[in-house]
């Protein structure tokens, strides 16, 4: 009886056509026996055709296998990696296990064999995506930042740029930016993406570059004009961001795959596919690492779970748009788009939305990027751009001050208390009639203090618009408000981590000072028209001209900001306190306004002195300096002439403390003296800082008694 007749009606027959893979029976003489449908779909062959034929006819491999086992396939079940052959000859990488049966008619080997050539295939696939991609992965937070001249010359190169490009900066410094480009497109795009920018402000491209190695990279590359005060260009930033894996995963939607592959779970975006109708079908890791969600939470929800749905309708390629009009569509364009996590804070995105065909019909894919340290990269660069405005205006010759003019004993006490509070971080409250010199004290505050590499921001709260004083403190979101066309960064973010001087803050509206209060205890804010806290380190010097506590007494300002403000008050006094600086500064402006104004001021006349330090200056040092200014600017000859019938005197016949007109002199000519190390005549020296002759000079330092010992 055959061996075949031998197995019929037993379970194993029902056992090998019931299996999954393709199997087949063998005997002890390596005969098919049995064959299953599986089988002859794999090699190609019918049950017939390969009955009682010998096994390696279908797996020629084996003869080398018994060689490794001692000729025996059956004596333990085993499994191995041999080549099948098909019935056109063709031959395949198969998986394949031995397991040896015992039955009523005999000892038999029952092989299950798998074609692995799509597995092999796939491992390859992946081990080459991941070796593409191992940079990507390692750095997918950097960005090639660099600036070029006018021309298109590499200026700087940054770590970033060394990694994507594989440059260091010694070698690519100097060089124009059109190597990176492929052959071809490096003769005329470099040129025309820089008139773009030059033009527009801004160009925006997305092409292959090349690196120094000679690989290509996708880069979407973004190009900003720099211009000068005057408008004038001044160069360009340049910043490349390698974006290799969407545009790969761009080029496997495009071959409507009817499932993502193995590149999908290693991309660098958080990518989603959905129904029409939102729902989530597949995600991959990422989506885990920026959602903070697990698979199966997800699968079923709507995308709005990630992507609120507020956000999504600002835009045309909200869901419903698909199956009208199913195309890419970029949504990060122009937009501030926000994922949402699991516990409920967001971050900034880009979505990248767009058709893909599947097994089980048409669905959607998003990929997402998170924009975090991108916009912290933006936010920063846009923030040092603002600092380098504000220093510009702090540098202008109306905004320079050489030194605090004044000898009192007042003065000297509210200096001492400037000294002392500087080195700390406590908030100063600047006490003090208008034109008494605030602003000055708040930056000698800021030059002492361990904040003096940052920026002084000042905002005088006076001088706003109340509507506009919130925008213009904290900022406001794009479309914030009518009129709101762009982002805007608010003074107490650009004082991060330096100083912030509010100026007349009794003129504070009420409905601000909560806001600001809060700043300044939990030291974070939200932006108008936006729901994200932004963290903030400012140290905060106040100063104000109005009685604080009369306002909080008629509920005109709030009692426990009022509180918070007035951790360290310092008042200063008002110029009428303090008569006997008045010649000093008498001295100073003179000297100032007369070199601007080219003329030579030899004399202040005793009886204009006089009457000057009895003045009653209501607007303290402000006033006088600018009843200087109109004094030198009547005045044609060497003495100085001044409208003293606008001057309001003071009933008092004399000054508090007797001023003499002629030791202020001495002081300030010994003050010259010094600065110029001794030297009296020529350029630079003495005279010529005084405006005086030089002969002039020296009759009066005979007169006033100085010696050469006095001052060298």
């Amino acid at each position: 009886m055959s061996t075949v007749a031998n197995l019929t009606g037993t379970p194993w027959t029902n056992l090998v056509e019931a299996l999954p893979d393709a199997a087949l029976l063998t005997d002890s003489g390596h005969r098919v026996c049995r064959i299953n449908s599986q089988a002859e779909e794999l090699f190609g062959v019918s049950t017939s055709e390969v009955l009682n034929q010998p096994i390696d006819a279908l797996l020629p491999g084996l003869s080398s296998h018994r060689n490794e086992t001692n000729g025996d396939d059956s004596a333990h079940p085993t499994h191995g990696e041999i080549n099948g052959r098909r019935k056109d000859g063709t031959e395949f990488p198969a998986d394949v296990s031995f397991n040896p049966v015992q039955t009523a008619a005999g000892q038999f080997v029952l092989y299950v064999i798998r074609d692995s050539s799509v597995r092999r295939r796939a491992e390859a696939a992946l081990r080459e995506y991941e070796r593409q991609f191992l940079l990507l992965v390692e750095n997918v937070r950097d960005y090639a930042i660099f600036l070029l001249d006018t021309k298109g010359n590499v200026l700087n190169w940054n770590a970033g740029a060394e990694r994507i490009k594989g440059y260091q900066a010694g070698e690519i410094i100097g060089h124009h930016f059109s190597i990176f480009y492929p052959a071809g497109p490096a003769d005329k795009k470099p040129a025309e993406e820089l008139r773009i920018a030059t033009e527009k402000g801004q160009s925006e491209d997305e092409g292959w570059r090349i690196r120094k190695d000679g690989t290509r990279f996708w880069a979407n590359v973004t190009i900003t004009a720099l211009r000068d005060q005057a408008g004038t260009l001044i160069g360009f930033a340049k910043i490349t961001r390698d974006f290799t894996p969407r545009k790969l995963a761009e080029e496997v939607l495009a071959q409507r795959e009817n499932r993502l592959n193995a590149y999908f779970e290693y991309a660098p975006s958080a990518i989603i596919v959905s129904d029409l109708d939102g729902h989530i079908i597949q995600v991959n890791g990422r989506v885990e690492e920026f959602f903070g969600y697990e698979r199966g939470e997800l699968l079923g929800q709507t995308i709005e779970i990630l992507v609120p749905e507020r956000f999504r309708k600002t835009h045309p390629g909200h869901r419903a748009d698909y199956k009208a009009n199913p195309r890419v569509r970029p949504m990060g364009a122009g937009l501030e788009l926000f994922g949402r996590r699991k516990d409920g804070t967001e971050f900034p995105v880009d979505i990248t939305l767009g058709p893909v065909e599947t097994g089980e019909g048409r669905a959607v894919i998003s990929i997402i990027r998170d924009l975090t340290e991108m916009k912290k990269t933006e936010d920063a660069l846009r923030r040092a751009e603002l600092e380098k405005r504000y220093l510009e205006e702090e540098l202008l010759p109306e905004h320079k001050f050489e030194d605090i003019i004044g000898e009192s004993r007042a003065l000297k006490k509210a200096l001492k208390e400037v000294e002392t509070v500087a080195a700390t971080d406590v908030t100063v409250l600047i006490l003090g009639e208008t034109g008494t010199g605030k602003d000055l004290i708040a930056r000698a505050i800021h030059q002492l203090s361990s904040r003096n590499k940052r920026t002084l921001v000042k905002l005088n709260c006076a001088a706003i618009p109340t509507g506009l004083l919130e925008s213009e403190l904290f900022g406001h979101e794009r479309g914030a408000f009518t009129g709101a066309i762009s982002q805007k960064v608010g003074r107490i973010e650009l004082a991060h981590q330096g100083t912030l001087f509010l100026d007349e803050v009794g003129d504070l509206p009420l409905e601000v000072q909560p806001k600001l209060l809060r700043a300044l205890q939990e030291k974070e804010f939200e932006r108008l028209g936006s729901t994200r806290t932004i963290p903030v380190d400012a140290r905060l010097v106040a100063a104000t001209n109005r009685d604080l506590t009369k306002m909080m007494a008629n509920r005109e300002f709030r009692s426990d900001l009022y509180y918070r403000l007035r951790v360290f008050p310092i008042s200063l006094p008002p110029l009428r306190e303090r008569r006997e600086d008045i010649p000093l500064l008498v001295n100073y402006f003179v000297d100032k306004y007369a070199r601007q104004l080219n003329r030579k001021i030899e004399r202040i006349p005793s009886d204009v002195m006089q009457a000057l330090v009895q003045g009653q200056w209501p607007g303290n040092i402000r006033e006088l300096e600018n009843f200087i200014e109109r004094a030198v600017i009547l005045s044609r000859g060497p003495d100085l002439r001044a409208p003293l019938a606008e001057l309001e005197i003071t009933d008092e016949s004399a000054p508090p403390n007797e001023v003499r007109l002629d030791a202020a002199e001495r002081d300030h000519i010994l003050r010259v003296l010094r600065e110029c190390k001794g030297m009296i005549g020529g350029s630079g020296g003495a005279a010529e800082r005084l405006g005086l002759k030089r002969t002039t000079l020296n009759s009066k330092i005979k007169k006033l008694n100085i010696r050469r010992q006095d001052y060298i």
